[in-house]
């Protein structure tokens, strides 16, 4: 997750209003306009998002009139296993569950400390327990838990640990066959304080019976610093981000579709024209926005990269860097995905990679999609430092921001105008884990610090069922 800087606007003051800027639909020149936020929109054209946020009295989140929120599960609760909800809430993803119920799976960014699931003094650890945890030597306080939430009732009627013993949990991302993959933001080796080496990505199916997932690391999708993850349901093909400043956008091509323990092939992504070059546009423009860059995929060796170099073998080979890749999700006919801390200002960009008609039988090297920088407005009063996103049913992208000065959840509509939708009025924790419910009608939001879940609702226009 990102490092917060101050931006040199009023986060609030952008909040209490909304911002309306011209653009084209997504996919189509998408979003380019949010280079130049110079140009709004004036009142008599279309009106964009649902108007300025309100105050919250209980001064938890501020949301648009007409729409309420429910707090779900924060730290410290006590879960149906036994034991205790963990802390540093992040990624997520909401599932269909039995008699209209939604199963939501939900990371936890811990490592060897935070909050405990196992309680003061890991006194609930059992030993049946620490035999289900991938890394029970201290252990570990990272993984998901899992939660059947009623729509009706607004409650969360089960919820337990369902993956434990990994460490720095993030993002992740959904997969069509109805799973969480579950990344780990971290690097470390087996060491002292630690029973075995860490960096993978998990697999933890979305279960409403309280169990602990048998804990196996996904090690043909690569050892390194994961962000996200993002299943191209026409292919099979998974795209994953790497959160580091020289970090590469990486591809995993299943030996068998939807059996991702099976093995396959790992590449990192090459612009064609600008083989080897960094694409975070700080000190001048390499990459503008809205020009569309033709994209081939070199063969990586080696993916559980015992000296964590499987960025720096990318990059020997051509493949293009990004900086502090993060969020990502398919729609639209393609894979958005952003990078915290790309462009001038800092203030993050947004890209879309729209996979070839070739994506999955082309050879190393060969041509296949194409890729463009759709944002990178290098305004903090557009957005600042977005990290996880998601695409909601009627196809706005919301993002998640990650930076300082208060934070905010932004929507984007298909005709490219940004709008404030939500804002973190309790502290200045990042909102992580924006996902939708399968009939559109709640917003599952995760505040990181000190740990909690949102679910809201309102009068989302155009909402259809996924």
């Amino acid at each position: 997750m990102s490092e917060p800087n101050e931006p040199t606007l009023s986060r609030r003051g952008f909040l209490t209003r909304s911002a309306q800027i011209a653009g084209g639909a997504l996919g189509v020149g998408a979003l380019a306009s949010l280079a130049w936020p110079e140009k709004p929109k004036t009142p008599s054209e279309e009106p964009t998002g649902y108007g300025p946020l309100v105050r919250d009295a209980a001064g938890q989140l501020d949301l648009p009139a007409g729409f309420s929120y429910v707090t779900l599960s924060p730290t410290g609760a006590p879960m149906d296993d036994g034991l205790l909800v963990p802390g540093m809430h992040d990624g997520m993803a909401a599932f269909p569950g039995r008699k209209g119920t939604v199963i939501l799976v939900r990371n936890h960014e811990q490592d060897l400390r935070g909050w405990s699931p196992f309680g003061k003094g890991h006194a609930r650890l059992t030993p049946a327990i620490r035999r289900r945890l991938y890394d029970g030597l201290a252990p570990c306080l990272g993984g998901t838990t899992t939660l059947v939430y009623d729509p009706q009732t607004q409650l969360v009627t089960t919820s337990f640990l369902s993956l434990g013993g990994t460490a720095r949990n993030c993002s992740g991302g959904p997969t069509p066959w109805g799973s969480w993959l579950s990344c780990e933001e971290t690097n470390s080796l087996k060491g002292s304080s630690l029973g075995v080496d860490h960096g993978y990505v998990f697999e933890v199916p979305a279960r409403a019976t309280p169990a602990l997932e048998a804990p196996v690391p996904l090690v043909g999708l690569g050892r390194f610093v994961h962000e996200a993850v993002a299943v191209d349901s026409a292919t099979g093909i998974l795209y994953l981000t790497e959160d580091r400043g020289d970090g590469l956008l990486y591809r995993f091509l299943p030996s068998q579709r939807g059996k991702l323990v099976a093995g396959g092939r790992l590449q990192a992504l090459v612009v064609d024209d600008l083989r080897g070059a960094t694409t975070h546009n700080w000190d001048r423009t390499t990459v503008p926005v809205g020009h569309e860059l033709s994209v081939s995929w070199v063969d990586l060796q080696n993916p559980e990269s015992p000296l964590d170099d499987l960025r720096k073998q990318g990059a020997n080979a051509g493949a293009t860097t990004f900086t502090r890749g993060e969020g990502i999700f398919p729609g639209g006919g393609g894979i958005y995905f952003s990078c915290t801390d790309g462009g001038s200002r800092r203030s993050g960009q947004l890209w879309q990679y729209r996979p070839g008609l070739n994506e999955a039988t082309a050879k190393a090297g060969e041509p296949t999609g194409t890729l463009k920088l759709i944002a990178e407005p290098n305004d903090p009063s557009v957005f600042h430092m977005i990290d996880n996103l998601t695409i909601s049913p009627w196809s706005d992208v919301i993002a998640c921001e990650d930076g300082g000065g208060g934070n905010s959840v932004v929507g984007i509509t298909p005709q490219g105008a940004a709008y404030p939708l939500a804002f973190n009025a309790a502290n200045e924790s990042e909102f992580a884990g924006a996902t939708f419910s399968p009939d559109g009608s709640t917003l599952f939001v995760n505040v990181q610090f000190p740990g909690v879940t949102y679910a809201i609702r309102g009068p989302w226009r155009g909402a259809q069922p996924r």
